[in-house]
Order: C-alpha cells, then sequence, then structure tokens
C-alpha cells in the first residue's frame, strides 16, 4: 500500500514537472523568437542607413544644387538610424530569453509593438513634413536648393522608415497567437496570480 502510495505520488510530481517543463519551454521558444524579429528589424535597419551613408556618402562631391542637399541630410539622417539600430542590435544580443519571466515577456510584446504603431505615426509625419519642405521650395525667396534636396530627402526617410516600422509591427503581431497558450496556466487565486500545473 505504501510502495503504490509512493509510486502514484512519484508519477503526479514527475508530470506536473513535465508540463511545468513544457510551459517554462514554450516561454523560452516565445522569447526567442521575439529577440531573433528584432535582431533582423535592427540590421535591416543598420544596413539601410550603411547604404545611404555610403552611397550618398560617395554622391555628394560631385552634386550640385538640390541634389546635394539630398545627399547631405541622407548622411545625416542614417547617423542617427545607425546609432539606433547599434543599441537596439545590442540589447537584443544582451537578451536573455531564458531568464524573462512571463509578465514581462507580455509586457515587452505590447510594448514594442505600441512603440512600432507610435513610430508609424511619426513617419507619416516625416513624410508630410518634407512635402511641406518642397512646396515651400518653389517660392524663389527661399533657398530653394536646400529646401528641396531636404524635403526630398526626408521623404524618402520616412517612407523606408513607414514601411520598415508597419513591416515589423506585422511581423511581431504574428506571434501574438502564442500568447493564450501561454497565458492559460495562469489563474487568480484571489490575493495573486499563480501558475496552475494541470495533471
Amino acid at each position: 500500500m505504501t510502495k503504490r502510495f509512493l509510486f502514484t505520488c512519484t508519477l503526479l510530481l514527475l508530470s506536473g514537472l513535465s508540463v511545468a517543463q513544457t510551459a517554462s519551454d514554450r516561454l523560452v521558444s516565445f522569447n526567442e523568437k521575439q529577440i531573433r524579429i528584432k535582431k533582423i528589424g535592427m540590421l535591416t535597419l543598420g544596413s539601410w542607413a550603411v547604404g545611404n551613408m555610403a552611397v550618398s556618402g560617395f554622391s555628394i562631391n560631385g552634386a550640385s544644387g538640390s541634389n546635394r542637399h539630398f545627399h547631405q541630410m541622407n548622411v545625416y539622417w542614417n547617423v542617427v538610424n545607425l546609432a539606433l539600430a547599434g543599441f537596439g542590435y545590442y540589447g537584443a544580443v544582451r537578451a536573455d530569453p531564458s531568464t524573462t519571466d512571463l509578465a514581462r515577456s507580455v509586457k515587452d510584446f505590447y510594448g514594442t509593438e505600441k512603440t512600432l504603431l507610435l513610430n508609424a505615426g511619426l513617419d507619416v509625419g516625416y513624410i508630410l513634413g518634407g512635402l511641406y519642405l518642397t512646396e515651400r521650395a518653389k517660392n524663389p525667396e527661399n533657398r530653394r536648393d536646400m529646401l528641396k534636396g531636404f524635403g526630398q530627402s526626408v521623404m524618402l526617410q520616412g517612407g523606408f522608415l513607414l514601411l520598415f516600422d508597419t513591416v515589423l509591427y506585422f511581423v511581431l503581431h504574428q506571434q501574438e497567437k502564442e500568447l493564450p497558450g501561454l497565458l492559460s496556466s495562469l489563474r487568480f487565486t484571489g490575493s495573486g496570480i499563480a501558475l496552475a500545473i494541470r495533471l
């Protein structure tokens, strides 16, 4: 009787550990996907920045008029893009998917989505700002070449960033379907939230 009881308790304990391990593995896998997507995103942004800086840095010497200002703004703008991409990639590399708990994972996931949506709104603003500059360039009293070149560059950069932020948002959003499975193991106990292990 005692041996059977101990055997049953052992099986239940091992089963519970197996379920807990499975939930933990799913969380680590979810975190790993988020980190991988962020790394690819930052590499894409960094590549765009380096490519723009190389092309415009090379082209600026032979350019004149609005073209020269266009290439100048491309270089200025992408110095910032490269810095953002570098910091973002560094943060993704340092992230440890096995030490991030469920609450933090969910908070980071939705926080990133909100940031991308906010950025998309700013990108539309950049495009409109660039359009405004090109319209102002039509006035002969203004610095036409500078306004036109800067405006065209800002529209180009804003257009790329709008595409980048939108695509990255939808790629990340595809992972949202995994959240119900991760959250299904949580139960409200009346005094807090507990992880429920189903046997």
